[in-house]
């Protein structure tokens, strides 16, 4: 399994109608993608960000699967555009060594094949972690 990790601050900006299309597009994308086994959207407590969602999915064809969903791409529409700060982590039980690398490369294949979204990204104020674009 992976559990597939985001935590974020929202822009000082963003109006309470941004914030919660937002929320509502993530909340959305665990209940419409397949690959999703459960889910949870919510506020981000003991750190330095404000919210969070985890996703379960069972495995890499599944974590694809979900990275392209248009449920997915919904959130990264509505949902980057109010977001600062951005962090990204995968935990998983799968003892495959290169299983990191693995995560790594599907997300930077994503942003090869999606220039909106990589524009979208670079309109950050922060962003870390397994899902962040490489740095050229």
């Amino acid at each position: 399994m992976i559990y597939h990790g985001n935590r974020f601050t929202l822009r000082a900006d963003a109006s309470p109608e941004q914030v919660e299309e937002a929320l509502e597009s993530l909340r959305n994308q665990g209940r419409v993608i397949p690959s999703v086994k459960s889910f949870v959207v919510g506020r981000d407590f003991g750190g330095e960000y404000e919210w969070g969602a985890v996703f379960v999915i069972e495995d890499l064809e599944g974590y694809w699967q979900y990275l392209i969903h248009p449920a997915h791409r919904n959130t990264d529409r509505v949902g980057l555009p109010v977001v600062d700060r951005f962090m990204s982590y995968d935990i998983t039980d799968d003892a495959d060594p290169e299983m990191g690398a693995k995560i790594t490369a599907l997300h930077q294949k994503r942003y090869d094949s999606d220039p909106e979204l990589t524009q979208l990204v670079s309109g950050l104020g922060e962003y870390s972690g397994s899902a962040a674009p490489e740095k050229h």
